[in-house]
C-alpha cells in the first residue's frame, strides 16, 4: 500500500533549485509577451498591467516571523499574511514580474524593484493608488506612458488647465513638498518641478457597475490619437488583472499556501505561477492555431483539459503519439469557448451557507483547556446562515 507520509516529497520539493524556477516563469513570459502580434496592441502601444493581491500561509513560528498576521487578531487566530505585487502583460496575461513581502511592505516599495520592466513607448495601466506624481515621473522618466485612475489625494478640478473637449483636461502638477515614503530628500528632488498631465472624466452608462463616473490622469497628452473613449475602454480591461489573481487564487489553489517555512512558501509560490504561466502559454497557442479570440478560451477549462491530458501524455510511448495528443489539446480548448458576454454583471453573493460555527477569539489552547474542565467555549458568537 502507499505510504500516506508525504515527507519524502516535501524533501524533494524541498531541494528544487528556487532560481530555476524563476528563471523558468520569467523565460515563459517573454516567449508570451513576444507572441503578441500588432492587432492585439492598444492604439500601437504593448500594454502592462501593475497590481497587488495578499495570500495566506501555515500558521507556524517561522512563517509568523516572516510574515506576521494582523495586529487585530489575537495570538493563535490569525494567518501569516504576504503580499504580492505583479506586472502582467495585458494582451498574453503572461506574468512578466513579481516581488513579494509581507503585508506591512507596501505596493510602491515592492513595485519599486521592477520598473525596468517598463520599457520605452509601452503603457503602464494601474488602478488609483499609482495614479499620483511619483509614479507618472517615473513612467515618463522611462519614456513609458501611464492611464491610472486619479488617486485619492488629488482634486480634479476641471476648471483649471487647457481644455480639450468635455471633461477633458491638461493640468501642470507642481511636485509636492511632503517627500514620499521610502525615498531620502535628494531623490525627491531629483523628480521634475513640475509634470503636464491629462485629466479625463469619463462616464460608465452599464447598470450593475458600481462606479458611475471615473477620472483618469494619463501621460497621452494627443486627445485625438488617443481619444477620451479610448481611455475609457483600456480602463475598462483593467480589470482583467483582478480576473487574473482571481484564476491563480482560486482555480490553482494559490490561496492559502500549505507549507510551513518561509523558505517553501517561496518555491510554492513559484511552482503556482510557473503553473500559470505554462497553462496561459497553452491558452495563447491554441487561440494562435485556431485563429480565436484568446479572451474566449476559458482557464478553468484549460486546467481541466490539461490535467486530463496529461495523464495520456504520461502514457504515450511515441514522439508521434505525444504530438497528437498535444495538438488535440489545442483543439480542445479552441474549441470550448466561452460565451462572449459584454456588461457582464454578476452579484458579490455566496449561494453555499457557511458552517455555524463561531470565530476564534483566543488560540486553541485556551479553547481545549476550557473543554477539558467542562466549561463553556467564552466569547463563540455563532455566525448566521
Amino acid at each position: 500500500m502507499p505510504d500516506d507520509d508525504d515527507s519524502a516529497y516535501c524533501q524533494a520539493r524541498s531541494r528544487l533549485p528556487l532560481e530555476r524556477l524563476q528563471e523558468a516563469i520569467k523565460g515563459v513570459g517573454r516567449g508570451r509577451e513576444q507572441g503578441v502580434g500588432a492587432a492585439q496592441r492598444w492604439c500601437g502601444h504593448v500594454v502592462k498591467v501593475l497590481d497587488a493581491t495578499t495570500l495566506t500561509a501555515e500558521d507556524t513560528l517561522a512563517n509568523q516571523k516572516e510574515f506576521p498576521q494582523h495586529p487585530d487578531q489575537a495570538p493563535g487566530c490569525g494567518f501569516p499574511l504576504l503580499r504580492l505585487v505583479g506586472w502582467f502583460c495585458l494582451a498574453s496575461g503572461a506574468l512578466l514580474g513579481w516581488n513579494t513581502g509581507d503585508y506591512w511592505q507596501s505596493e510602491m516599495a515592492l513595485a519599486a524593484t521592477l520598473w525596468e520592466l517598463l520599457l520605452p513607448g509601452e503603457v503602464l495601466l494601474a488602478d488609483r493608488y499609482y495614479g499620483c506624481y511619483r509614479v507618472l515621473a517615473l513612467v515618463q522618466a522611462r519614456g513609458a506612458h501611464a492611464v491610472c485612475r486619479l488617486h485619492a489625494s488629488r482634486r480634479a478640478d476641471f476648471r483649471r488647465g487647457q481644455r480639450l473637449g468635455p471633461m477633458d483636461r491638461l493640468i501642470t502638477w507642481s511636485r509636492p513638498k511632503e517627500v514620499p515614503a521610502g525615498l531620502s530628500l535628494e531623490q525627491w528632488l531629483a523628480f521634475p518641478a513640475t509634470l503636464t498631465v491629462r485629466l479625463v472624466r469619463v462616464r460608465v452608462e452599464e447598470k450593475g457597475f458600481r462606479t458611475r463616473t471615473v477620472t483618469l490622469v494619463t501621460t497621452l497628452l494627443d486627445d485625438q490619437k488617443y481619444p477620451p473613449s479610448a481611455l475609457a475602454a483600456l480602463y475598462r480591461r483593467r480589470w482583467q488583472v483582478e480576473l487574473t489573481f482571481r484564476q491563480i487564487k482560486i482555480a490553482l489553489g494559490m490561496e492559502h499556501l500549505a507549507v510551513r517555512s518561509p523558505a517553501m512558501i517561496q518555491r510554492a509560490l513559484a511552482m503556482h505561477l510557473l503553473a500559470y504561466q505554462l497553462i496561459r502559454a497553452l491558452m495563447q497557442e491554441a487561440a494562435q492555431t485556431w485563429d480565436v479570440p484568446l479572451e474566449r478560451i476559458s482557464f478553468q477549462g484549460a486546467v481541466d483539459a490539461t490535467r486530463h491530458f496529461g495523464e495520456a501524455l504520461l502514457r504515450a510511448r511515441t514522439k508521434r503519439g505525444r504530438t497528437a495528443l498535444v495538438a488535440e489539446l489545442l483543439r480542445v480548448l479552441a474549441a470550448d469557448a466561452v460565451p462572449e458576454r459584454p456588461g457582464r454583471c454578476e452579484p458579490r453573493l455566496l449561494k453555499r451557507r457557511p458552517k455555524r460555527f463561531g470565530r476564534m477569539a483566543y488560540s486553541r489552547w485556551r479553547y481545549r483547556r476550557q473543554l477539558l474542565r467542562g466549561r463553556s467555549i467564552p466569547n463563540c458568537k455563532k455566525s448566521r446562515a
